[in-house]
């Protein structure tokens, strides 16, 4: 993945304050951003995910999830 530049505005003293935290634990302001935009969730998050791939339409579109608390209250019961 190759880095780019970015120009963004933020108030003078948002970044001194941020600056001033990334100091404090060995890092920069560019790491800090950075760890904080990849927490941004995907728009599809399981789209890759084999298993969820392999799960899907197992269950008829039917299927409530009133009767998923059912079923295990039923297996509770046994």
């Amino acid at each position: 993945m190759r880095d780019a530049k970015l120009t963004i505005r933020i108030s003078r003293e948002l970044i001194e304050k941020a600056e001033h935290f990334a100091a404090e634990n060995n890092t920069t302001l560019t790491n800090l951003i950075e760890v904080y935009l990849r927490r941004i969730p995907a728009r599809h998050p399981l789209d890759n995910a084999p298993i969820v791939g392999r799960l899907t339409g197992t269950l008829s579109q039917d299927v409530s999830i009133a009767d998923y608390k059912n079923h295990l209250d039923e297996k509770s019961q046994r």
